[in-house]
């Protein structure tokens, strides 16, 4: 509450121009930032833009302008790296964040930036199938199956992906597996994918529009969003173990100060955190850093298979194991082992290289 309080002052004295060398900023009737995101969150920020919008003209009788761009988490990370301007990054993991960071746009130290980590929601992965699950597709170990085809995106550039990946290590090695046979576990799993998408929406519209696969791996806001679009199609089936994902979000220091839009920007992030932006993230099937708002969409306990969008709102599954990142070690280790060029990852999909 500090910090947001002293950011919301940050932003009244930048409305009056007291920033020196910010005065053409605080002066103008608009101030424009970019939110470069990952790519199931395009609803998300579509509703929230608007009421932080409304939030920021009230609090300093300057209008916003908000620019977004959505991709693949990790060739996002790689473009602002590379020199695309981001004001604010909202990304589908804090690895994709450390790419930026490490080419020096954003300081070190970003995740305690924000309260719980700098994740002001989370999610987790589910399956998605077709109505009445012809497959009957259960765990993962039924995506090993010859008779199965699944659609997941590309570790290599989206964020997603490797939380796709990560839960089904995670379950494997429940199983008392070592990592030699989790390994050739995983080789059968994508020699089942179909297609390899640059991101986790072009992963959806594969399964969904283009009508390939039979499971489709996939966030779990995700999913209850395919099935709200097409009510009655799908079926989320949820996995016995899956992974606790922290889409994480930052100010990008080096664009902010060049730009003069510091204030602006963090506070954008610092409203994810208010009551307002936290049920719109529940809305919006993401799971809310609040736990108090979160439990106003948790389903009952025990309610492990889904097949509707519950009708009360009521939707967030709390029966299954979870593991979080630090049970990999971290993500630089995980990004080292799994996904960089001759990892893991590159021996399992050898077919595609």
């Amino acid at each position: 509450m500090r910090k947001r309080m002293a950011a919301i002052l940050a932003a009244a004295m930048l409305a009056m121009g007291t920033f020196a060398g910010c005065g053409s900023v605080a002066d103008a009737d608009t101030v424009e930032i970019v939110n470069v995101s990952y790519d199931p969150t395009r609803e998300l920020y579509q509703a929230y833009n608007t009421l932080f919008e409304k939030h920021w003209e009230e609090q300093t009788g300057q209008k916003v302008r908000i620019i977004q761009s959505h991709g693949g988490s990790g060739k996002q990370a790689l473009e602002v790296a590379n020199g695309l301007d981001a004001d604010v990054v909202t990304l589908a993991l804090e690895g994709d964040i450390k790419t930026i960071s490490d080419s020096g746009l954003i300081d070190p130290g970003f995740t305690s930036e924000f309260p719980d980590d700098s994740a002001p929601y989370t999610s987790t992965i589910v399956f998605l199938v077709r109505k009445g699950n012809p497959k009957q597709i259960k765990d993962w170990d039924d995506l090993l199956r010859s008779d199965v085809s699944v659609i997941t995106p590309n570790p290599k550039t989206s964020g997603g992906a490797r939380w796709n990946y990560l839960a089904a290590w995670y379950y494997f090695e429940g199983q008392g597996e070592s990592e030699e046979n989790i390994t050739e576990h995983m080789k059968t799993l994508y020699q089942n994918v179909l297609v390899l998408d640059s991101g986790a929406r072009g992963s959806t519209t594969t399964f969904i529009e283009n009508g390939q696969g039979d499971v489709l791996i996939a966030w779990e806001n995700e999913a209850f969003l395919s099935m709200q679009e097409e009510p009655g199609e799908y079926e989320i089936v949820v996995p016995s173990a899956s992974v606790l994902c922290q889409p994480t979000v930052a100010v990008v220091d080096e664009v902010v100060d060049r730009r003069c839009s510091r204030a602006v920007a963090e506070e954008y992030l610092n409203y994810l955190y208010s009551d307002e932006a936290q049920k719109l993230a529940g809305e919006n099937y993401y799971r809310p850093a609040d736990q108090d708002i979160a439990k106003q969409f948790y389903t009952e306990e025990g309610t492990h298979e889904i097949t509707k969008v519950p009708s009360d709102g009521k939707w967030m599954v709390t029966d299954v194991a979870m593991a979080d990142i630090s049970h990999f070690g971290g993500w630089d280790a995980v990004i080292e082992k799994h996904f960089s060029d001759g990892g893991i990852f590159d021996t399992i999909y050898e077919r595609n290289r």
